[in-house]
């Protein structure tokens, strides 16, 4: 086996990348140093009346709002077919949005196959106690 330069284990640069010299350090660097003189580019083409400038600066200072979820009363009684009619009823009628009616009718499908399986379970165990 040839000899290498470097011995396993052994650093061809112990004393390490010295603290800030990768480029997007440098970049970043760059980047705050300037700040102040950017962001006062971007005030004075947003009241120019540049849209995209008065974006930038919009999102920053006023993050764009999450949907919330209002509360909906709805019939929980009844067969999961019932209840899916309620949903689409209710969905129909603008009572609820479609988004949120769309999430319920998967989360009762999800509960028809949970009940599905454990009536299954139930009578493999019925069965295998009678033998």
């Amino acid at each position: 086996m040839a000899d290498t330069k470097f011995k396993p284990g052994q650093s061809g640069n112990p004393k390490g990348r010295e603290p800030g010299a990768t480029p997007a350090t440098k970049l970043r660097k760059a980047i705050a140093d300037a700040m102040p003189e950017i962001l006062a580019q971007l005030v004075e083409q947003a009241k120019a009346g540049d849209v995209a400038a008065a974006k930038v600066l919009i999102d920053r200072v006023c993050p764009p709002l999450k949907p919330q979820a209002l509360p909906i009363s709805l019939p929980v009684n009844g067969s999961l077919t019932e209840q899916g009619v309620e949903i689409i009823r209710a969905t129909m009628a603008g009572q609820i949005p479609p988004d949120i009616g769309s999430q319920l009718i998967t989360a009762l499908a999800a509960q028809s196959k949970i009940i599905e399986v454990d009536e299954l379970t139930r009578r493999v165990e019925a069965l295998e106690a009678k033998q």
